[in-house]
């Protein structure tokens, strides 16, 4: 049997539920909350928490709630889901490859009605598009090689880089944003899934000047499609913040900000994050994939394997 508490949490928009496993009894307790009511509480999840430790003599120190009896958390919250919704996300810029700088904005032309004259596209999460002039290209099978700079990429494939990023003018075309207010970025470059130092280098170059999200394709989504590459690495540069200042808030409630605690949080393909890795392009659909994985346990038939 157990010897700490155990919670499991759904943090929707409008309510939150607290499963818990109490140490030494039977079955479990279920507490059910508003996920907002800041006149009696700043967290929902914590003060589910707080009044199920409370219930069983585990009291607050110095009005933080005592996490040393808890081996794990896991939560599915909606954060990033009505943040993206609502379009409450961090001002963030788009950095590509010289060129490409509306790719985002074509996109894939996919739309639910292929002959609908009057296209309706929703809003550009990104304020500001920097193009970089950088370029590399795949090697093509029979090419002459001489005179070349070729690198081999991490898929295998050979590039040639043609051009290489200019510290000094990346700075000069990254400084009017920050000036601006803008602290996000999302790196996209056109051959990043297969060869990302470039991007590595601009996005250690924004961190220097002081960027507090850079989101970079090749670690994000590293697939060859730059549009689905393109859009998943611009969610998570908007999104990111969001939840990070968000998981701050959850866990300085608590002494020693939950350290010696397991805290996981769902991610949209139905697994388990641990807090440090989870961001934003993984956690839009936390809350549903959470809905349906338990759907799915709890309907499940052992007899029939359905």
């Amino acid at each position: 049997m157990n010897k700490k508490f155990r919670f499991s949490i759904d943090r929707g928009g409008t309510f939150t539920d607290v499963y818990a496993e109490v140490p030494g009894e039977p079955g479990f307790q279920v507490v059910k909350l508003l996920s907002e009511d800041p006149a009696n509480y700043a967290d929902a999840p914590r003060e589910g928490i707080r009044r199920i430790l409370a219930a069983h003599g585990i009291a607050e120190k110095d009005g933080l709630v005592d996490g040393s009896r808890i081996e794990w958390i896991r939560m599915g919250i909606t954060v990033a889901t009505n943040a993206l919704l609502e379009r409450k996300g961090a001002r963030t810029a788009l950095v590509t490859t010289r060129g490409f700088g509306d790719i985002l904005r074509i996109g894939s032309q996919e739309r639910p009605d292929l002959f609908d004259l009057k296209i309706e596209k929703p809003d550009l999460l990104y304020e500001a598009v920097i193009e970089v002039d950088e370029r590399v290209r795949l090697l093509q099978a029979d090419e002459d090689e001489s005179g070349l700079e070729i690198v081999s990429g991490r898929t295998g494939e050979r590039f040639v880089i043609m051009r290489t990023p200019e510290p000094d003018r990346v700075r000069a075309q990254l400084q009017p944003l920050l000036d601006q207010g803008i602290t996000g970025l999302a790196i996209v470059f056109l051959h990043a899934y297969g060869l990302p130092g470039h991007e590595e280098m601009v996005g250690r170059l924004a961190r220097e000047m002081g960027f507090t999200q850079v989101s970079l394709s090749s670690r994000v989504m590293p697939v060859v499609k730059m549009v689905p590459r393109g859009d998943t690495t611009m969610v998570d540069a908007y999104l990111t913040p969001h939840i990070r200042k968000y998981l701050s808030g959850f866990t300085q409630g608590f002494v020693d900000e939950l350290a010696g605690t397991n805290l996981l949080f769902m991610q949209s393909d139905g697994g388990l994050a641990p807090a440090d890795d989870f961001t934003g392009s993984r956690a839009i659909l936390s809350g549903p994939a959470g809905g349906v994985v338990g759907y799915g346990l709890t309907t499940f038939n052992k007899k029939t394997g359905r």
